[in-house]
């Protein structure tokens, strides 16, 4: 992550005041931080409520506007790690953004029991992959493609990669399983709204589904094409724009060793699976531009789209969110996820088809 526009996330002015407790920077939490990174004080800061998983601010302060993220989703040991990665693939020519670093040279500020880094504030838009012209699509699989070979380049001191790597493939009475546990919770509500109404009906249809599809699995554990190092969360949330070019790739936490087709396959269904429909036209683009720097054989495209396909199928873990943590900050994703799921399986081949190119 390295910033957000104002006018592209929704900003919500925070005060000592009127804030709810997860939120708001403790008063303590913020005059460390006013030390640990040398900001002099805090002119005003404002709460980017948009966010799925970590919470973040944008600060301004005399030494100019930041981004300040409070980690929740992640280990503070492996954030330090992938942030160090980010001024070598800045000098690569990646459009990644360096952290600023404490007054001690560290890329984490630990304070008050939560972990904080500090990034530039640069402006720009978070334009959905609908939104997006072809044009700039194909660019996008380009993009990928080369933060790929430059996540690969000895100079990025990261882990070496495995010879090999698994892909586990969710067994259909587990699946099951997890739906009828699930249902359960739903159905011992005392008062259920408007979301468990929706998510009975969901879990229903799941099982059927799970019934009548659990033959067209994947077979193996072992994903077909290369693979490396890779984002994580390749998608629009974390993609900054400005007149028409890429100008931040954000959000490092999932940063991890993978199969290359699988996180195409993902940022493909992530950026125009929407609506309940992919935007066929558009995953064609977007893989060409991928394949135009990283020729990815079409076996490892249609490998990972069934292993993407099955793992909605088998996933509930936006309804583990919000029934085991009561965090229901990505029911809209469940939702959405669910509409997609149903017009995919029933196009199982015309996606497959469109991600080898053979369309």
């Amino acid at each position: 992550m390295c910033a957000w526009a104002a006018g592209s996330r929704i900003v919500a002015r925070v005060t000592d005041a009127n804030v709810a407790g997860g939120t708001q920077i403790p008063v303590d939490d913020l005059a460390e931080l006013i030390k640990v990174f040398d900001l002099g004080e805090v002119v005003d800061r404002q709460h980017l409520a948009d966010g799925l998983m970590n919470v973040n601010w944008r600060l301004d302060t005399p030494a100019g506007r930041f981004v300040l993220k409070r980690a929740t989703d992640v280990p503070i040991d492996r954030l330090r790690r992938n942030l160090a990665v980010l001024p070598v693939l800045v000098a690569r020519g990646v459009h990644a953004c360096a952290p600023v670093t404490s007054v001690s040279g560290d890329v984490i500020a630990e304070v008050g029991g939560n972990g904080y880094c500090l990034f530039p504030w640069l402006d720009g838009e978070h334009v959905r992959g609908i939104d997006l012209p072809l044009s700039q699509v194909a660019d996008l699989g380009a993009h990928l493609a080369q933060l790929h070979e430059a996540l690969g380049s000895a100079a990025v001191e990261l882990p070496a990669v495995p010879a090999s790597v698994t892909a586990p493939v969710t067994e259909p009475v587990r699946a099951m399983e997890k739906a009828d546990r699930l249902a359960g919770v739903v159905a011992v509500r005392d008062v259920g709204d408007a979301f468990d109404v929706a998510v009975s009906t969901a879990l229903e249809e799941r099982k059927h589904l799970l019934g009548k599809h659990a033959h067209l699995r994947p077979e193996s554990e072992i994903p077909a094409g290369p693979h490396g190092w890779t984002h994580g969360d390749f998608q629009y949330r974390n993609l900054l724009w400005a007149d028409g070019e890429l100008v931040a790739i954000l959000d490092w936490d999932r940063l991890d060793i993978r199969p290359y087709a699988e996180e195409v396959v993902r940022t493909a269904q992530v950026q125009f699976g929407v609506e309940g429909a992919f935007h066929l036209e558009r995953v064609s683009a977007f893989v060409a531009g991928y394949r135009s720097v990283i020729p990815l054989e079409p076996t490892a495209l249609v490998d990972a789209a069934r292993r993407l396909w099955w793992k909605r199928m088998t996933d509930f873990w936006q309804l583990e969110f919000h029934y085991d943590r009561d965090d229901r900050s990505c029911d809209d994703l469940f939702l959405a996820d669910e509409a997609l799921l149903h017009w995919w399986t029933k196009r199982l081949d015309t996606v497959e088809r469109t991600f080898a190119g053979t369309s």
